[in-house]
């Protein structure tokens, strides 16, 4: 008998560890960037200020990002690329859906472990596979996942062509172009 509540007890205490709970997307900690080129040569890192998403513990992993949070530090920008490239009104989040190898989601704390997580992409209401490459680190109370490389996003596999030729001519721009490096590096908390 003595064995059986033993065995009870340590079956609980696993089943408390952290590493069976849900992880949540640290927004203060997390960044989401792109570069966008115009006139063929002039380079400028723009970014998403609000993210959220959750890990499940089976691997499930969720990535939402609100359209309207994009800052490029020039409001009237924001403002054209929320409503010409992304169409808010329309299409208000970006959400990447993925299920996470176990080799990247079972790391011991304390390790760092470089890996590919491939998912699905649901932007301006189309969605294509994508992957990154990433770095992933643990302690026991967080998870980091930083791309090792950026990720290249066509505009036109999401229907955005027509969005970037739209801000083109506006701003009296000779091109932009239509890949985009994306970047990342998001903290997942419990």
């Amino acid at each position: 008998m003595k064995c059986k509540i033993l065995g009870a007890t340590a079956l609980a205490s696993l089943l408390s560890i952290p590493a069976f709970a849900q992880w949540q997307i640290d927004p203060d900690a997390s960044s989401l960037h792109f570069v966008s080129t115009k006139n063929a040569q002039v380079h400028e890192v723009h970014r998403f200020d609000t993210l959220s998403g959750t890990l499940e513990k089976n691997g499930d992993l969720t990535v939402n990002v609100p359209l309207n949070s994009v800052n490029t530090n020039i409001a009237i920008r924001d403002t054209r690329m929320q409503e010409m490239l992304f169409e808010v009104a329309s299409f208000p989040n970006a959400t990447f859906s993925a299920m996470v190898p176990a080799a990247l989601l079972n790391i011991e704390s304390g390790g760092i472990i470089r890996g590919e997580v491939e998912g699905t992409l649901e932007l301006h209401g189309t969605t294509a596979l994508v992957s990154f490459d990433v770095s992933v680190a643990r302690n026991e109370d967080m998870i980091t996942v930083t791309t090792v490389s950026p990720t290249i996003v066509d505009a036109t596999t999401f229907n955005l062509g027509a969005g970037v030729e739209a801000l083109q001519k506006v701003a009296s721009l000779s091109s932009i172009t239509l890949s985009v490096p994306v970047t990342f590096s998001v903290t997942f908390t419990q």
